[in-house]
């Protein structure tokens, strides 16, 4: 019951049917044990005492008994599924509204893959567990029980039998369940497979481009072949145990008979000697019947609590490294402050002690190497992570003391990957802002310069993005993306490398577009197009996440240091693209 009350938690308002489902299906195993009870008279009046009027009466007491135990059961069933669809959908539900308050440190240490396959197989899994488990948890322990009371009933051969019987098959079970260290590890071997599989899938683009083979793929490799090794001991080691559990029941009038035809002439009354036997027939199978179902239910709970296990585990990550919030919703003013800053992604230090402040609706580039930290110090200012020391302020008072709603409305964040949503091009802008009007939204778009965009679908602004035909650029999501933050019009805009991969066509319209953006806000910008920060008010240059140097572009250049080099190094490059270009 400790695995229910776990996955209980999580259905409150529906938990009573999982009782009433233990309840109806402990009501069904009496009635159907009853039953056979009424059997045994029935055999007792038709073989021993040749009472065929009483044999009748007590056959539709078996008819009814059994079918009155059949229904019942039926209906724990049909109560319990009803409790283990809504436990799959809370925790389906917990897992996506924990997925939206989670850290971003949280998608950084754990795959798309690894966390789609740990919410929808998880929640699967205790499925079995509700839905079958209940009614057969019920009969899986109390038919046996009331077995062995009807065996002695019979007669103290049947009792003493049966009991011998169970406690044999028993210890078989024991051996078929297998140790559960082996189980865990079972499980995490197929749950590793999937969500390498998943990862692999998604990446089969690259796969089919450059014919790699599946060994290239260590981590998924490994998980194949780990999967398979346990698979395989599992089933080995459940064979013989299997085996051997089948032959003792299929058998075992014939291997009572063995020592019984040895003592049949000494027997008093052969027909009740006869009656015992169709009994035990009777009582063996259902004994078989109900230590599958404990092994069933066995698994199965190991399952359901492994995977409450593994949710509950997931569900803790997604809440660590959270800022926390505040309850101020009002800024002083937009000026920028990183007060001795550290941060690091797990052993790999970032930043340590930065300190830098930034001055309202001025424009910031940050520049550096690949790794030098710019990213990482959008990201922080933005409240995707927690600082490991130090302290980010905005407005003179610290991050943490805002509201998280004052954060989010106040900050508006560009990726260089912008994502839509398959909704129209309409309700990808309307988004940022639910209170703007029909004529705010087509401003937006219009001073992100999608007129253009919207001029060629016959839907213009309505246009399902994503649907059959449509077919947007890079250079078009991203100032549909532009549209977005423009209506949100938040005092703090971060570009992270907005440009980084746009085309010739296109940075002239998305140049326009960030202008109008950029327009009375405070602006960080991480750009690789160097010719893009020229006329920003201060370029900020990093390199293994302090700051080396910092100025505007003139007095940069004329220092002859590394923001010097880093442009000597843009332009080598774009001189050598040109040349091949026209070789080409």
């Amino acid at each position: 019951m400790g695995v229910y009350k776990k996955l209980f938690r999580y259905v409150p308002e529906v938990k009573l049917l999982g009782y009433l489902a233990i309840l109806i299906s402990a009501v069904s195993a009496f009635l159907m044990v009853y039953g056979y009870y009424y059997i045994y008279l029935f055999l007792n009046e038709v073989i021993v005492n040749d009472n065929y009027e009483n044999a009748g009466v007590y056959s539709v007491k078996i008819v009814v008994f059994l079918c009155v135990s059949a229904a019942l059961y039926l209906t724990s069933g049909l109560v319990s599924h009803k409790l283990a669809f809504r436990l799959e959908t809370n925790l389906r539900k917990r897992g996506i509204d924990g997925l939206t308050d989670s850290s971003f440190r949280f998608f950084d240490l754990n795959s798309s893959g690894y966390i789609r396959k740990t919410i929808d197989d998880n929640a699967a899994k205790t499925h079995m567990a509700v839905a079958h488990m209940l009614p057969d948890n019920s009969q899986a322990f109390l038919v046996p029980i009331f077995t062995l009371v009807l065996s002695f009933l019979i007669s103290i051969r049947v009792g003493i039998l049966i009991v011998v019987l169970s406690v044999v098959c028993g210890l078989i079970m024991c051996m078929m369940m297998g140790n559960k260290d082996f189980m865990k590890k079972y499980q995490e071997a197929l749950d590793r497979l999937s969500s390498e599989t998943v990862e692999y899938i998604r990446g089969m683009q690259v796969v089919k481009i450059f014919g790699t083979r599946l060994k290239s793929f260590k981590a998924l490799y490994d998980a194949i072949t780990d999967y398979s090794r346990y698979a395989l001991d599992y089933s080995i080691s459940c064979k013989r145990p299997y085996v051997l559990y089948q032959l003792i029941f299929l058998g075992l009038i014939a291997i009572i008979s063995i020592p019984l035809s040895v003592f049949l002439a000494e027997v008093k009354n052969p027909k009740f000697m006869a009656v015992e036997l169709i009994m035990i027939f009777f009582i063996s199978g259902v004994i078989m019947v109900s230590f599958m179902k404990i092994m069933w239910a066995s698994m199965n709970i190991f399952n359901a609590n492994f995977a409450i296990d593994h949710l509950e585990e997931l569900y803790k990550k997604m809440q660590e490294d959270k800022l926390s919030y505040g309850d101020r919703t009002d800024f002083d003013n937009y000026d920028i402050e990183f007060e001795n800053v550290s941060f690091s992604y797990g052993e790999n230090k970032v930043l340590e002690d930065l300190s830098f402040t930034l001055k309202e609706k001025k424009t910031y580039a940050l520049v550096g190497h690949s790794g030098s930290g710019k990213s990482t110090i959008a990201k922080l200012l933005s409240g995707f992570y927690k600082v490991d020391k130090g302290a980010i302020k905005i407005g003179g008072h610290r991050l943490e003391e805002y509201s998280k709603e004052a954060i989010i409305r106040s900050i508006s964040f560009v990726f260089q990957d912008s994502k839509l949503f398959k909704k129209s091009i309409y309700d990808n802008v309307a988004l940022a802002d639910e209170k703007a009007g029909r004529e705010e939204v087509l401003k937006a778009l219009s001073l992100a310069g999608c007129d253009e965009i919207i001029a060629k679908f016959k839907d213009g602004e309505n246009t399902i993005i994503g649907s059959k035909g449509v077919y947007l650029s890079g250079g078009e999501k991203q100032r549909i993306a532009i549209a977005r933050a423009i209506l949100k019009n938040s005092p703090i805009v971060i570009m992270d490398e907005a440009s980084a991969a746009i085309d010739a066509d296109n940075e002239y319209e998305l140049q326009k577009a960030f202008k109008n953006l950029m327009k009375d806000k405070t602006v960080i910008m991480i750009a690789h197009r160097m010719t893009s920060i020229r006329n920003v008010d201060e370029i900020i240059v990093l390199e293994n996440g302090r700051i080396v140097e910092r100025g505007d572009n003139d007095s940069l250049l004329s220092a002859q240091g590394q923001y010097s080099r880093l442009l000597n190094l843009y332009e080598t490059a774009n001189d050598w693209r040109v040349s091949n270009e026209k070789l080409l």
